[in-house]
């Protein structure tokens, strides 16, 4: 981590003395046994870029009322969720699914719960900019409102003329999206104690009740890697290895509102985007990396805790069952039940917990540079 920390230390001297822009280029500083993320062509990473996305995303200048910022939802100390089943915008009204974690999201070729199209970062800033079902930031119509906000802001001139020197420092939703794209894109986790465990060769990085839970987690009897496998633990990646992107959905019989399997109906899964009555219930499997501190948990937030997840959900081949109904016909494949024990629960949870990396959630590189970092005088 120590040569992008340099590089970044660089970009804010470079502020405090009025130097001119230069795009410096953006190291990764990645485990070996992790692959680089995709860059868009049309957005190449730098310092400068990360630098201004990290003020962007905590700037609450970007909600119409100026009370909410991107930070609001997504806290860098509950793995950048916001710990609510579902989040407020600015007029008070509930969104309708969780706000997802935002580490390694540089790995996810798609981005939101249950939108097989959204793929871009820097498209998927506007949908909480601009959407309107349900209103988050509630800027739509207020876009030059928003340019002049930043623009006043002598720092924000300086940064978007850094990031952007080609553009000559221009200020719109082109360079606003690319510089948080940028700054989303280092939000990277790969230093859990199992990731010392498991690539560091580190022993005693996890308990022994730790290491069962990892059996269990890869074992057929719970089947949870199929979901949740590989180096970011979803089943849904992409990196610069790669020729294609894996994708998938998965229906875990959350719901069976009508005994067919049909979820609520203004929560039905990607259906609502493919049309497509076999894809009803079907969401993103997230990844399970610091997945301790980020409850509640499934799309709406409707399960309150790792155990029950475990025990009233996976184990009841739904947590339809749970709630009363027969289990869900079209639930997926590998959602079939199984029998387990209060110390295998301990265990599993033991494991899970081991997937959080407690240096990410305090770094300061992450945190809001308004609060660390001395802001040049305008």
């Amino acid at each position: 981590m120590a040569v992008r920390s340099i590089a970044v230390a660089l970009t804010v001297l470079a502020l405090w003395a009025g130097l001119p822009a230069v795009a410096t280029p953006y190291a990764w500083d990645l485990p070996p046994w992790v692959p680089e993320p995709v860059v868009p062509a049309d957005n190449p990473m730098s310092t400068a870029k990360v630098v201004l996305g990290r003020y962007l995303f905590y700037d609450r200048r970007l909600s119409s009322n100026q009370a909410l910022s991107c930070a609001s939802c997504h806290q860098q100390a509950l793995g950048f969720t916001d710990g609510k089943a579902r989040s407020p915008g600015v007029n008070d009204e509930l969104g309708i699914r969780s706000a997802m974690a935002l580490a390694n999201v540089a790995y996810l070729p798609v981005l939101t719960w249950a939108n097989p199209a959204q793929r871009r970062l820097e498209a998927q800033l506007l949908v909480p900019l601009f959407g309107d079902n349900p209103v988050e930031l509630g800027m739509m119509g207020k876009e030059q409102e928003l340019f002049q906000r930043l623009g006043a802001d002598p720092l924000y001139r300086r940064l978007f003329r850094r990031a952007f020197p080609q553009q000559q420092g221009r200020i719109d939703l082109a360079t606003i999206s690319k510089a948080i794209a940028c700054f989303e894109r280092t939000l990277l986790s790969f230093d859990a104690p199992y990731d010392r465990y498991k690539h560091g060769g580190d022993e005693h990085a996890i308990s022994e009740s730790a290491k069962r839970g990892e059996d269990l987690f890869y074992g057929e009897r719970l089947e949870c890697s199929h979901c949740h496998g590989g180096f970011n633990f979803t089943d849904n990646v992409t990196h610069a290895r790669m020729r294609f992107p894996e994708v998938a959905f998965h229906n875990t019989g959350l719901y069976n509102v009508d005994g067919k399997g049909a979820y609520p109906s203004d929560n039905p899964g990607i259906r609502a985007v493919t049309a497509d009555p076999d894809d009803e219930g079907k969401f993103r499997a997230p990844s399970l990396r610091n997945i301790a501190v980020t409850a509640p948990y499934m799309h709406d937030g409707s399960i309150a805790t790792l155990e029950d997840v475990i025990r009233r959900h996976y184990a009841l081949k739904g947590h339809a069952v749970f709630n009363g109904a027969r289990p869900s016909p079209l639930r997926d494949q590998f959602i079939e039940g199984f029998d387990i024990s209060d110390a295998e629960v301990a265990d599993l949870v033991a494991f899970l917990t081991s997937l959080t990396d407690e240096r990410f959630l305090t770094d300061p590189r992450f945190a809001d540079p308004r609060s660390r970092i001395a802001v040049p005088k305008p």
